[in-house]
């Protein structure tokens, strides 16, 4: 059988033969394509005469009866900025149910009862499921850092006969049966500029051109037995390499320039995937979680009704913080909400003071608002800027003038960033549990031995950005055609030697000591004295501890940054060892 001809028989299981025309109307074939569709079937066994289901019928639709179903939920879902800040989007609530659990009644409605959900993202949230619709649930513990190839993988054992879901989908039809012939990717008939493939006249899923329009794609399909083992055999290929960190499920079925699997086309009203805020808004203005305290903010402080925030987008998740890109009446914004654990790491009401000590001195980014209970921060958006690039000489030159611009300006403000103090601070959160480095209080010795020597060389302090890092470094091109650069995100400014700074950046950069040498003499256009580069010698491993620290305090709370954390404190040990090597020289 060919893939209309299982159509035609899949209709015919589900109401008895009446007409051709009614069939032609109900499968979306021709009439011309109905009756051969028909006499093949009749010629093949598996229709009689009165067209009715033959016993070869029957072993087929049985051979492919749906077994279980997996829904992937275990992403961020970031595009949904704000509210997936606060719950998993399968809690999106859409005309007053939530899309998991009608998605799970949608499949128990055709009889499948055996459902696996991938969860990591607040994972703790589905338990529920399990009590009220007899789920079990599939844990994804690199949710964070992984797409959800890994999510699918982790449910590799279960696929036979199995509907694929993702969880962020709304189907005003059910999507499934309790009939299926063959396995199938479902697209929509409307047209996506971001889509990978087209359906051509095989019903195939082949690759579109680059720049050119291809089916939307709905994200859920089937799988029969044979094409499922296909499936993870792919997966574990893709998964052994890097490039596979990034992949959707869906380059497991892509093969020789198609999917490996045909097409099940819907009409675009029946299937919606929701990833944006402004979706979820669009086919449901009466959702109770369009109600946001974020979107709250910005009315209050724009003046402007909902309806007026438009464009929303999240930005790449930073280490501290979620921010999202908004438009309003013609002008760009962004809004920054503090990150998870950040209430315990920073004190909004002193970034504030420095906010209003920087603000208007061609410095900082334009702030409209800075709540300094919550710390949520409205700011304009620069177009065209871009972060500094570290490994650009010219530009991190350029980022140096402007750093020391900053410093020469000799700011104040009434409270002090302690390094050594913050180093115990944030050893005091770990709640009492010893450091994942096993030579942890030898480090902390040696870098604490430092002190001394710093506090002999510093000269003065002023306000320090202490988070001089390249990515708060904006370079843009101002409306007379110069290069402007900002210095971003102050939540940690306070006084401080300001060559603490130099550090920051060099330690963000994961420089080496030449790239570190290299940025202190290009903040030093007259020449750095000796000891002074020694003091950002040890900086730099005090910093390198502090970081670390800060590191495994995230890490409790389930937030990783990978080689980022280690580096860290290899600066700690390793620059200790630089700078006890030269003041042995003197």
């Amino acid at each position: 059988m060919n893939i209309r001809e299982r159509d035609i028989l899949r209709s015919l299981w589900k109401e008895p033969y009446e007409n051709q025309r009614i069939l032609a109307e109900k499968s979306g074939f021709s009439l011309g394509a109905v009756n051969r569709c028909l006499k093949n079937l009749r010629e093949n066994g598996y229709l009689d005469g009165t067209l009715r289901l033959t016993e070869k019928s029957n072993r087929e639709i049985l051979a492919g009866k749906p077994k279980n179903a997996v829904i992937l939920a275990a992403g961020f879902g970031m595009r949904m900025v704000p509210i997936n800040m606060e719950i998993p989007k399968a809690f999106l609530e859409v005309k007053g149910e939530l899309l998991i659990e009608r998605l799970i009644r949608q499949l128990h409605a055709v009889g499948i009862r055996e459902i696996y959900v991938v969860v990591g993202y607040r994972k703790e949230r589905f338990d529920y499921l399990i009590d009220r619709f007899g789920v079990r649930l599939l844990v994804n513990p690199d949710y964070g850092t992984k797409n959800n190839l890994y999510s699918l993988k982790r449910a590799e054992n279960y696929l036979s006969n199995t509907y694929i879901v993702p969880c962020d989908i709304w189907c005003a039809v059910n999507p499934f049966s309790a009939c299926e012939l063959y396995s199938w990717y479902m697209v929509g008939d409307g047209k996506d500029g971001n889509s990978m493939v087209r359906v051509n006249r095989k019903m195939e899923l082949a690759f579109v051109p680059e720049d050119a329009e291809g089916n939307s794609m709905v994200g859920i399909s089937y799988l029969l037995r044979e094409d499922a083992v296909r499936l993870k055999e792919q997966m574990e290929a893709l998964c052994c390499r890097k490039q596979g960190d990034g992949l959707f499920w869906e380059a497991a079925l892509y093969d020789g320039g198609k999917m490996t699997v045909p097409a099940r086309i819907v009409r675009q009203n029946q299937v919606m995937e929701i990833n944006t805020y402004e979706q979820l808004r669009d086919l449901d203005g009466h959702s109770s979680q369009l109600q946001s305290e974020k979107l709250e903010m910005i009315t209050e402080v724009l003046g402007v009704s909902m309806n007026d925030i438009t464009d929303i987008s999240a930005l790449k998740k930073g280490m501290t913080n979620r921010s999202f890109l908004f438009s309003c009446r013609g002008s760009a914004y962004i809004m920054r909400i503090p990150g998870e654990g950040t209430e315990r790491l920073i004190n909004r009401r002193e970034e504030a003071s420095a906010y209003r000590v920087v603000g208007g001195k061609g410095i900082c980014e334009d702030v409209v608002s800075l709540n300094p209970d919550n710390g949520y921060k409205i700011s304009r958006f620069i177009e065209g800027a871009r972060t500094c690039d570290p490994m650009n000489p010219a530009e991190t030159a350029a980022c140096m003038r402007k750093l020391r611009k900053f410093h020469r300006l000799d700011l104040r403000v009434g409270h002090e960033f302690d390094l050594f103090g913050h180093i115990d601070f944030y050893e005091s959160l770990w709640g009492g549990s010893p450091s994942a480095y096993g030579d942890y209080r030898r480090t902390r010795e040696r870098v604490f031995s430092l002190r001394p020597f710093i506090d002999g060389q510093v000269k003065k302090k002023a306000l320090t950005h202490i988070d001089a890092v390249p990515d708060n470094f904006l370079l843009f091109e101002n409306e007379r055609g110069e290069e402007e650069i900002r210095l971003i995100d102050w939540e940690y400014a306070a006084m401080q030697d300001p060559h603490v700074d130099i550090a920051m950046f060099c330690i963000y950069a994961l420089y080496d000591r030449e790239q570190v040498d290299g940025l202190i003499d290009q903040y030093f256009e007259e020449g750095c004295p000796d000891k002074t580069r020694v003091k950002i010698y040890c900086y730099i491993a005090v910093c390198g501890l502090l970081w670390s620290n800060w590191c495994e305090y995230k890490r409790n709370l389930g937030v990783e940054f990978g080689e980022y954390s280690l580096w860290q404190y290899r600066y700690a040990k390793d620059y200790y060892r630089i700078v006890e090597e030269t003041l042995g020289l003197e």
